[in-house]
């Protein structure tokens, strides 16, 4: 399976899952979540964080190069 998110003002908004047929390269996973009518911008994730730092999750922040957790202030 193939791990997509969603990101919005450079936060994960959403994630989703499509087959690895679908998605053999993130371009080709791009292209078929285009051609599902799903809009903006998707960056593939790694659910056992294999790349991009860790499996985003909602409110996680895209730095352009990996996914990071947001800073939580006390």
């Amino acid at each position: 399976m193939a791990h997509f998110a969603k990101i919005k003002n450079g936060t994960v908004a959403e994630v989703i899952v499509i087959g690895n047929e679908q998605a053999p390269t993130e371009a080709d996973g791009k292209a078929f979540i285009a051609s599902c009518g799903l809009d903006g911008e998707w960056v593939q994730t790694s659910y056992n964080s294999n790349f991009r730092g860790k499996f985003a999750g909602i409110g996680d922040i895209w730095n352009g190069t990996d996914f990071v957790a947001p800073l939580v202030e006390e």
